[in-house]
């Protein structure tokens, strides 16, 4: 076992670096004030600038060199180090370069200065000034200045990279030097399985990003018949040569500014492996080939496309074909204003390209920048037809590259029709044409032009989108069509870059019969929110009132009450049409207002409309400009944003939690508007979907041909968690006490020594079941049960709290339970939750189920208590009577329980209704009949459960509804106790 445990491991992967061009660096050698191996530093000086060892005093600690060192530590902590790396250091008189790149062919000087580099890994680095007992694995260097850190597990001796990711998060301050932002490009968590990174250490809230190759087009790392799986990471990524061009062309820091508030943050990127490897392969293919070729990049919602395109942009303009400049213009399509905005941000960036990014809004900005050989042209969609004819016809001696980027239009439909009639020239736009589909019908009518290299970037490519950009392969005695690269939807949820919209995916037919499922079931609260389902009463302006509410009522109790993305979780509402939108903002706002919610909805649409003779915008109703939309909804009062043909492609927001969709949705732009919800946050957990207008099956049609794998939710009967709660604790592997022991001391926030304990216990049990199938069985069985309880719980308003101890208890008992290697190589406690976030939202979770089991409770019986009184119904023939005349044309499957509804249990339920009876009690006949009105509605939404036709007269009928208004109130004012 010596030879496979973590010390082994550090050793052969220094080893390994050391024959791959690293020197080994000595611990000592680390200055923890500094954070530097100053002896490498001074090297590394020596050896390029020989003057400044002594100008700046290197070999001795003397005020001198004090100074400048303290001038380099300023520059990192304003620039960050690879900005000291690229640019250097001006320090009084002298300038001091810290590394020099990679070097062109046939410049013997700069090939000369590369070599002087001195790229150094060290062992067991002591870090902290104060701390000194702290060490780290490995530490990477850059001519003495740290670039890497890395914490090393083992499988093999039961940990992974989530206890390296733990490690970092609850060991590592953020304010001990080598950790502060912009000191590392990056830091490293990794065993010989997986590998993740993060940029920012935040203690809890430091997010980690997975940076494994994918395997059979899920997460994870194929086998390496050559050595460990991850051992791409220090042999290839890190590989001086590879490093070198990181430092150069990928890593940075970004600062973007709010346009609302002027605030301005600060990020650091790296490039995520498929990020990295891509254009990497584009530009290798590029180098062998040179111009004249298309290639289709199919990566996933989410997954970082916008820096992709940026780092591929600015690297074409440099590639060579033939030792000449592959490209002599790189033009770049998209119809999305932030990627503008983000591709000449980051472009710019990098070394001295800025000044040769143009942005071309009209015909004739293109074509000066084209004719004037602009190194970059950033354009819109609308302008691709002059593209091609510019760059066909006038241009055909030169060479030119064109990076299509996903077909979306994010601000709506106008922006569709302008791209359809723009590109009309290369047919007739068929009917619900996308972006994607004109392109390819511009391209078919002009034909790929052979001076130009076509990369185009899409999620969810079409059959003909795949044939025009793809690469054609022998398939079933023909020529089949696959992405140059692909990074799925199917690795990427897998991996938890993104979030799995489909795993809480609820259509309204489902959502209520769940709830119809459990109305017998005593340990479920259902009464308040049933009462609101099924309002399928089309197209009328009370069933958007029933659906806002259905909306709104869930959204604060399954979306805030349980804290979800910390607390700050956002809802989009997916509309047909612009008018059904104003009515469905206008509903939810005056629900919110009713319910006196902190919270309002934004409205998103194009263009001008009339709502009940005005004329509307968004930004009248909103009360600021459409472009500040985006901003707006990340902060509070706003939580809902409610669209039209907006937002619904090509919108990156992380807040976005829930999606209620009313509106038929199909193939790929099913796919883009769920997408919506997938953006990782580091405190969010889950998506959900409340879907009115289509069913699981739609849905799960639509991602197929992308997803990969499908994880829809059915009908699910909640009476089934009884059985598996059975079958669990007949298994002995836990006991009632034991869990809610481990659940008062998480919910209290203490450190994993006082929890890990518990679960080792029931960890000893579960190894003593009789055979190895009793253990496979009890492990199935809890993830059956948390699965199926997670999803329920995000849909109903749970009254059970032993099943949420239970819950929250096997999360973090099924990671530590043993189970064959092809179960689950990933296995580490807490995975990849961040324990104190999913802490806090099961804690309100907790308190929320508490409170609803609590509430529903009836009250003893008191012996001779009062009850409320029948109604007395006096005017019963005569109600009959005014009933036969005015309505008895209409056809009711079953008058005779029409009838009795309307004249014994409607006035009946009516009458029992507490703020109705308040009212009376007030002698105000006015406000009774306001009051009497309410009670109706609600009476009447718990008969639409039964009796649909019945519920349809009274939403549609308007005379009917006056009648049966007044029939109830003259049968009910006045006769109840």
């Amino acid at each position: 076992m010596s030879l496979m445990n973590e010390e082994s491991l550090e050793a052969l992967i220094v080893r390994q670096m050391v024959e791959g061009g690293w020197e080994q660096g000595a611990a000592t050698d680390y200055e923890p004030a500094y954070a530097l191996d100053l002896p490498r530093l001074t090297t590394f000086i020596e050896a390029t600038q020989p003057d400044l060892v002594e100008a700046l005093s290197l070999r001795e600690a003397t005020s001198t060199r004090h100074e400048f060192l303290s001038r380099l530590q300023g520059e990192i902590t304003r620039h960050g180090v690879v900005h000291v790396l690229r640019k250097g250091v001006d320090h009084r008189q002298h300038h001091v370069d810290f590394f020099f790149p990679t070097p062109t062919p046939g410049n013997a000087k700069a090939i000369e200065l590369f070599a002087a580099n001195c790229f150094t890994v060290t062992r067991q680095v002591h870090y902290s000034v104060t701390a000194t007992g702290l060490s780290l694995d490995l530490v990477a260097f850059i001519n003495g200045l740290p670039v890497f850190t890395l914490e090393l597990k083992n499988n093999i001796t039961k940990q992974t990279f989530d206890d390296a990711v733990d490690q970092y998060k609850r060991d590592r301050d953020p304010r001990e030097l080598l950790f502060q932002f912009g000191r590392c490009i990056a830091h490293f968590a990794l065993d010989d399985q997986q590998v993740r990174f993060c940029t920012q250490l935040k203690g809890n809230q430091s997010w980690f990003l997975p940076f494994d190759k994918g395997w059979n087009d899920g997460a994870g790392n194929p086998p390496n018949p050559d050595g460990l799986k991850t051992d791409y990471l220090w042999r290839e990524i890190l590989a001086p040569a590879s490093l070198a061009n990181v430092v150069a062309n990928y890593a940075q820091i970004v600062t973007t500014k709010n346009p609302r508030t002027g605030k301005k943050a600060s990020s650091q990127i790296f490039p995520r492996y498929h990020q990295l490897d891509v254009v990497r392969k584009l530009l290798a293919d590029v180098e062998s080939h040179g111009p004249g070729r298309q290639y289709l990049i199919q990566h996933s919602a989410g997954s970082g496309k916008s820096n992709s395109i940026a780092w591929l942009t600015h690297q074409l303009t440099e590639a060579k074909h033939d030792e000449a400049n592959a490209f002599e213009s790189v033009i770049v399509v998209t119809d999305r204003v932030i990627l503008d905005s983000q591709l000449k941000e980051t472009i710019k960036s990098f070394m001295q390209v800025g000044s040769t990014v143009v942005h071309a809004d009209r015909s004739g900005d293109l074509r000066k920048a084209i004719q004037a050989g602009r190194k970059i042209i950033v354009t819109t969609v609308q302008k691709f037809p002059y593209i091609l004819d510019d760059i066909g016809k006038d241009h055909r001696d030169r060479t030119f590259a064109v990076i299509i980027d996903e077909a979306h239009s994010s601000q709506g439909g106008k922006t569709a029709a302008a791209i359809s009639m723009a590109l009309a020239s290369g047919g007739a736009a068929e009917d619900d044409e996308t972006v994607e589909d004109a392109i390819n019908r511009i391209l078919e009518s002009k034909k790929m032009l052979p001076n130009a290299s076509y990369f185009a970037f899409t999620a969810t490519p079409k059959n003909k989108t795949l044939q025009m950009f793809g690469e054609p392969f022998p398939h079933e005695g023909g020529t089949g069509y696959r992405p140059f690269h692909s990074y799925t939807m199917k690795q990427a949820i897998q991996e938890r870059f993104i979030v799995d919209v489909l795993e809480n995916f609820t259509a309204v037919p489902s959502y209520y019969k769940l709830m119809k499922t459990i109305e017998d079931d005593p340990e479920f609260d259902t009464r308040r929110a049933s009462k609101k389902l099924r309002a399928f009463v089309e197209g009328n302006e009370h069933a958007i009132r029933l659906k806002a509410e259905i909306m709104v009522d869930h959204f604060h109790s399954q979306v805030i009450a349980k804290h979800k993305i910390g607390g700050q979780a956002r809802a989009m509402v997916v509309t047909s049409l612009i008018p059904r939108c104003v009515e469905y903002f206008h509903a939810i706002s005056a629900y919110l207002s009713e319910r006196k919610s902190p919270y309002k909805a934004i409205v998103a649409f194009s263009g001008e409309h009339e709502y009940k003779g005005i004329k509307v915008t968004e930004a009248s109703l909103n009360g600021f400009p459409s472009k500040d939309i985006a901003d707006q909804i990340r902060d509070d009062p706003y939580r809902f944003l409610v669209c039209a043909d907006k937002f619904q492609t090509g919108y990156d927001e992380p807040l976005l939690h829930t999606m209620y969709v009313d509106k038929t949705l199909s193939s790929v732009k099913a796919v883009q508007t769920l997408s919506r919800l997938n953006r990782a946050h580091p405190a969010k957990h889950d998506a959900f979907v409340l879907d009115f207008a289509n069913t699981a099956e739609d849905i799960e049609r639509a991602f197929t041909p992308y997803y990969r794998t499908t994880v829809l939710s059915q009908e699910t009967d909640p009476n089934k968690l009884h059985d598996l709660v059975a079958d669990l604790n007949a298994c002995g592997v836990y006991s009632p006490e034991s869990v809610d022991k481990f659940v008062e001391l998480y919910l209290q926030g203490v450190d994993r020594d006082q929890l890990d304990p518990i679960l080792d216990v029931c960890v000893a049990e579960y190894l003593e079941l009789p055979d190895e199938d009793d253990q496979v069985g009890f492990k199935g069985t809890a993830k059956v049960f948390t699965r199926t309880y997670n999803f329920l719980s995000s849909v109903l308003p749970f009254g059970n709290p032993q099943w949420e101890k239970l819950s929250i208890f096997l999360d973090h008992l099924i990671p530590k339970l043993p189970a064959p290697r092809e179960d689950d190589l990933s296995a580490g406690i807490l995975e990849t939750i961040d324990m104190e976030s999913y802490r806090v939202e099961k804690r309100e979770a907790m308190r929320i189920a508490l409170a609803d089991d609590e509430g529903e409770l009836a009250p003893v019986p008191a012996s001779g208590g009062g009850h409320t009184a029948d109604p007395e119904l006096e005017r019963l023939s005569s109600i009959l009577q005014t009933f036969n005349d005015q309505f008895g044309n209409i056809e009711w499957t079953d008058a005779d329980r029409v009838r009795r509804l309307i004249t014994e249990e409607i006035p009946r339920k009516v009458a029992e209704d507490e703020a109705y009876q308040n009212a009376q009690k007030n002698n105000d006949p006015a406000n009774a009949r306001v009051e009497h009105d309410r009670a109706l509605g609600r009476v009447m939404m718990a008969v639409l459960r039964d009796d649909t036709e019945l519920f349809k007269q009274f939403s549609d009928n308007e005379g009917f509804r006056r009648w049966l208004s007044d029939a109830v109130f003259h049968s009910t004012y006045g006769k109840s106790a």
